[in-house]
């Protein structure tokens, strides 16, 4: 079966869980039987993220083949429970070196080297190889930042032009602030990051709005207008009890349908057994009958996400001991 490749995007700002959104699909997708992996592109200059500060980007995330990645990669294996490899990683930095080593050894026969055709093209060029060698029956391309930052325009437009050669599915995340004082969920903010998202030449199937309260349905026929998206196709990304809750929340709110049927797969394999045991996992982390107080002493505790791998395996240990973590983050420079 030829690669299906599906694109998810940032909206509006940063931080609000393209991670999980990509992994919670990564996960449907196993449910129904398919093999899918991960890409995910971080538009900083540094080559991995081995000499990255975590106040600045959280964890370095160490895959079993030694490559230093972004923290998502953690999100990804402990929803996939697949291990990646550095490959799957591309960075600004990656790109442009092999840009630049590349013209240096004369590989572009005397062109004056673009961002666009030379880079868009590197870009297309790992995708598509990434595709041929590992076969996976769909690539979730996850865009670090946020549309309209510098850092990822060119990596935007190298999907664009993806989409010209191969059918891409584009999901757009976004953020639904609410108002208190007028008890209304804000939709003037997700217009206005839409239209930066169309004038790149792309329109996206889904958009998936995370809020801390669920979104209502005025809100979804009022984005459905602006934004020229089915209102089914508008996705609820509330606040759950634990982020292991998103994939069956999504597949509640009827996404997992609509998803495989828009990227032309068969949905009739959903495999109950996987799910049932996915939700046993969270009836033990949300209701254990045990907990326990654990002490953590680090030098970046100020920035839990500096140690989410540690956090998480405390997680999931508890969760198969049935038994609440309490964790207690000590400054070690205060000891």
């Amino acid at each position: 079966m030829k690669t299906k490749f599906v694109v998810v995007l940032g909206a509006l700002m940063s931080g609000m869980g393209k991670g999980i959104v990509t992994s919670s699909i990564l996960q449907i997708l196993d449910f129904y039987g398919y093999n899918a992996l991960p890409i995910k592109f971080d538009g900083y200059l540094n080559y991995d993220c081995g000499t990255m500060n975590p106040y600045r980007h959280g964890e370095v995330f160490v895959l079993d083949d030694k490559s230093e990645v972004d923290m998502d990669f953690g999100i990804y294996e402990r929803f996939l429970n697949k291990d990646l490899t550095g490959d799957l990683s591309i960075t600004g930095g990656k790109l442009f070196s092999n840009i630049i080593e590349k013209e240096r050894k004369g590989g572009f026969l005397g062109d004056d080297v673009q961002i666009i055709p030379h880079l868009t093209g590197e870009i297309l060029e790992r995708i598509k190889n990434i595709a041929n060698e590992k076969n996976p029956d769909v690539l979730i391309i996850e865009v670090g930042g946020t549309v309209g930052d510098i850092e990822n325009s060119y990596f935007i437009e190298a999907m664009r032009q993806l989409s010209l050669e191969e059918k891409v599915t584009f999901v757009a995340l976004t953020y639904l602030p609410f108002i208190d004082v007028v008890g209304e969920q804000k939709t003037k903010p997700t217009q206005i990051a839409f239209r930066s998202i169309m004038n790149t030449g792309i329109r996206p199937t889904f958009l998936v709005c995370r809020s801390d309260k669920r979104v209502l349905e005025k809100t979804k026929e009022k984005l459905s207008l602006f934004t020229n998206i089915k209102k089914d196709y508008i996705i609820d990304d509330s606040t759950q009890d634990t982020l292991y809750r998103m994939p069956l929340h999504f597949i509640r709110e009827g996404f997992d349908k609509k998803f495989i049927d828009e990227i032309g797969l068969d949905g009739s394999n959903l495999s109950k057994k996987k799910i049932s045991e996915l939700e046993s996992v969270i009836e033990r982390i949300v209701h254990p009958t045990k907990e326990v107080n654990i002490a953590i002493v680090g030098k970046y505790v100020g920035l839990t996400d500096a140690y989410t791998s540690v956090k998480e395996a405390l997680i999931h240990s508890g969760a198969k001991l049935d038994c609440k973590i309490n964790i207690d983050w000590v400054e070690a420079e205060d000891l």
